[in-house]
């Protein structure tokens, strides 16, 4: 059989096509399996859990608790009513006489107070439940403050509760927090009212002009009607409805969460105060309708006002990410995870009549999976978010978890996967579960992105980045801010140093162009736990060699790592790259004041002693916003 030789050249070409574009296909999969799997590979890089990382209450094996009680042993706890005018926290005394005490003994605080093997469910049928299967809200090793406890047996422990809509007991273990074995169980303890609405966070609305409440009591729908009253001062009070959200353990993703670190969180309430004047102070209290007609009343708070969009005045901004709690009696070891949380939470309360508004850009609370951490930390910062709106992002310690729709893998949400933070913090979002908005503070505009869901060109999140950047208008609100958890724009810590990007990989690949297409000013960050200031940069270059004043043109975006407000700190790398002006491994925040259109103050001031340690100052005209600069705007035409 003879075959011409334009058909095997056909045949050839066919085949060789056929070839390349397998060849082409196979490097095309593996390539998109790569790209996919960079944010898998670098959640996990950032998850590894050392000791400092772990949650204090991760280690107790719960499961293993034996029972070991002795009549010998006493444990008494005083005041047993706490919270009779009001209160919402308190301090106890546990006094502890123990005959055979060891150095390993330690005392847990657990609420509610009945915590026996009543509350366990097996996991399956051939699997007995444990004896205990709730993890305590705090503990003590028993010689704390008392290193005579293990020759005397005797101590006697300060702890300082918080109102959390149950009662408390305290008990005392042996054996370590490896292997417990509960030796004994105080009285029990409650506040007066443990359902009180307590802890008020305040957030700016979907409009200029409304003002968010949202707290926590322990009453359902069912028991009671929750409204705020607000008012100006000296005028008739008005009240507002408020909608009723709770959580259910199911809804949760996994452990600890769904698990030994459940606590019921009870009932989170919002109320949308609307048609506020503009720099106006407001007095407001949360409120409870009893069915018998009866109210129930938390304490009295003011909050001032946002200004009109574009307004010219003195407009003040605090902005840090990675906060965590702290616990004021010594309890657990949030000192070796969160060893700067008080100080940047007592540094801003006491700085609290010289700014307007805080945004906090992820990870929150570090509750990872223990609930009862969230009411702790809201009570924490309840003199800030009851005065200021306290804006909110999603950080990977609220949203990370596996198969959850989170852009990236791990378990750093201990099994929360969105659901607490989303639930007790309301912020201006279409969609709560997707955590990005945009709102505005006077000549401030503020786009939130949510770094745990896909920020890539194309997707949902792209579109409304780009929406938000492009829709302000910079004559009226020349300052423009983007903020996101992650680095998606440049940091030199060690782990983005030794992969050589020092950025989150893909971070700054589509949002770079959208930066300095819309001349962003200043991009924040968290995430990172130390500080670092770059200059104006476009592209991994200093568009601007200036350092500390910054005047006409901005050439690109300054990007600002404020990661170090209280969990543990991370290392820079060795190499400092050219763009990095200010590192700083430190406890810290930045405040942002405009003072008017033109003029704008920068300053990072450290936990400690709230002094300034780098700053800088912007001033510019409006013309100088509308000067194009490369990639910044669109060709022209010289037709007329």
């Amino acid at each position: 059989m003879v075959i011409s030789k334009k058909i095997l050249t056909n045949m050839e070409y066919r085949s060789s096509h056929c070839l390349c574009l397998k060849l082409f296909t196979f490097v095309l999969f593996w390539c998109c399996l790569a790209s996919l799997s960079l944010a898998s590979i670098h959640s996990h890089r950032h998850s590894r859990h050392d000791e400092l990382d772990k949650h204090p209450l991760s280690k107790i094996n719960i499961y293993k608790t034996t029972l070991a009680l002795r009549n010998s042993v006493s444990i008494k706890v005083s005041p047993l009513i706490l919270g009779f005018k009001g209160e919402d926290k308190a301090w106890v005394t546990m006094d502890l006489v123990n005959p055979d005490p060891s150095e390993d003994d330690w005392v847990a605080v657990f609420s509610p107070a009945k915590f026996n093997s009543s509350t366990c469910t097996p996991e399956n049928d051939e699997i007995e439940s444990p004896y205990l299967c709730t993890s305590p809200i705090k503990y003590k090793y028993a010689n704390f403050s008392n290193s005579k406890y293990s020759k005397t047996g005797k101590n006697s422990l300060k702890f300082e509760l918080i109102n959390q809509r149950a009662d408390f007991s305290f008990a005392l273990f042996s054996g370590g927090l490896s292997n417990p074995k509960l030796v004994a169980v105080s009285n029990f303890i409650s506040f007066a009212n443990p359902k009180a609405p307590v802890y008020p966070r305040l957030a700016h609305g979907k409009l200029w002009n409304e003002m968010t409440v949202t707290w926590t009591s322990g009453y359902s729908i069912d028991e009671a009607v929750p409204f705020v009253e607000w008012g100006l001062k000296g005028e008739t009070h008005m009240r507002s409805p408020a909608g009723t959200l709770t959580i259910e353990q199911s809804s949760l993703c996994g452990a600890p969460a769904r698990t030994v670190g459940w606590h019921d969180p009870g009932f989170t309430h919002t109320s949308f105060l609307t048609n506020l004047w503009p720099n106006t102070v407001y007095s407001y209290r949360m409120g409870h309708i009893l069915s018998n007609g009866s109210y129930i009343w938390s304490k009295t708070y003011s909050f001032k006002s946002s200004p009109y969009p574009g307004q010219d005045s003195l407009q003040r901004v605090i902005i840090f990410g990675d906060l965590g709690k702290g616990e004021r009696d010594g309890s657990n070891e949030y000192s070796n995870k969160d060893p700067g949380a008080l100080n940047t939470t007592d540094q801003l309360i006491k700085d609290l009549p010289n700014y307007d508004i805080v945004f906090h850009i992820g990870d929150i609370a570090y509750a990872d999976g223990y609930i009862a951490d969230w009411d702790q930390f809201t009570s924490q910062v309840e003199p800030i978010a009851s005065t200021v709106p306290y804006m909110v992002a999603s950080g990977n310690h609220e949203r990370v978890w596996p198969d959850s729709g989170s852009f990236y893998t791990g378990t750093d949400s201990g099994g929360e996967c969105g659901v607490i933070a989303e639930t007790l913090y309301y912020v201006p979002a279409e969609n709560r579960a997707k955590f990005w908005y945009s709102t505005d503070y006077g000549m401030f505009h503020f786009c939130v992105a949510d770094s745990e869901h896909d920020w890539r060109q194309g997707t949902e999140q792209y579109k409304f980045i780009e929406h938000c950047l492009a829709s302000v208008d910079r004559r009226k609100q020349p300052w423009l801010i983007f903020a996101a958890h992650r680095p998606l724009g440049y940091s030199s810590n060690n782990y983005f140093g030794e992969e050589g990007s020092f950025d989150e990989p893909m971070g700054r690949d589509d949002l770079q162009k959208l930066w300095q297409k819309y001349r962003v000013d200043i991009a924040f960050y968290g995430h990172v736990h130390n500080y670092e200031r770059t200059c104006p940069i476009y592209q991994n270059t200093c568009v601007n060699s200036e350092e500390s004043h910054y005047s006409g043109t901005m050439n690109g975006t300054i990007h600002v790592v404020a990661g170090g407000a209280g969990h543990h700190l991370g290392s820079f790398f060795k190499e400092i790259p050219d763009w990095s002006l200010y590192r700083d491994y430190d406890f810290g925040f930045v405040k942002l004041t405009a003072f008017n259109r033109s003029s704008l103050l920068f300053e990072y001031k450290k936990s400690r002693d709230g002094k300034v340690y780098d700053s800088f100052t912007i001033n510019r005209e409006y013309k100088d916003i509308l000067a194009c600069v490369h990639d910044s705007c669109g060709p022209t035409t010289l037709a007329s």
